[in-house]
C-alpha cells in the first residue's frame, strides 16, 4: 500500500489532452452541423415545439444580451433612484423590457445606491472628524 506524504499528489491526476467526450462531440459537429441545423429547422417548421425551442434557444439573441434604453433621471440622490426604480417597473409592465432585464437594471441601480450611500457616509465621517479635530484617515 502506498503512503501519501504532504505535498505529493495521490495519483497521476487527469490525463492530458482534454475531455474525450467533448473532442468526439466537436468532430461529429464539424462535419454535420449545417445538416443538423437544417433538420432541426425543418422539424420546427412542421410544428415540433421541442425542435423550435432548441433552434430559437440557440440562434435567437437572448433578451438580457440586448441593449435597453430607458429615460432615467440623473442618479445623484437617493430620491432619484426611487424614480428610476419606478420607471424600470413601468417598463416591465408595458412589455418594453423583460422581467430579467428589469432585474438586471435593478441590480445596477442598487449598486448606484450603495455608492451614493458610501459617499454620503464618508462625507459625514470626515465632517465629524474635522469637528472633533481629528485627522481624517487616507
Amino acid at each position: 500500500m502506498a503512503r501519501f506524504y504532504k505535498g505529493q499528489p495521490g495519483g497521476p491526476g487527469r490525463p492530458r489532452g482534454g475531455n474525450r467526450a467533448y473532442a468526439i462531440y466537436e468532430e461529429i459537429g464539424r462535419g454535420s452541423m449545417e445538416e443538423a441545423v437544417r433538420a432541426i429547422g425543418a422539424a420546427a417548421t412542421r410544428g415540433d415545439t421541442g425542435a423550435a425551442r432548441l433552434l430559437f434557444g440557440r440562434l435567437w439573441p437572448k433578451a438580457h444580451d440586448q441593449v435597453v434604453e430607458l429615460d432615467l433621471p440623473p442618479l445623484d440622490k437617493p430620491i432619484d433612484l426611487v424614480t428610476a426604480y419606478s420607471e424600470v417597473v413601468a417598463a416591465i409592465a408595458r412589455g418594453e423590457i423583460s422581467p430579467e432585464q428589469g432585474a438586471r437594471l435593478s441590480e445596477v441601480l442598487e449598486r448606484k445606491r450603495l455608492a451614493i450611500e458610501t459617499a454620503d457616509i464618508e462625507t459625514r465621517l470626515i465632517a465629524l472628524e474635522e469637528k472633533r479635530g481629528l485627522k481624517p484617515a487616507d
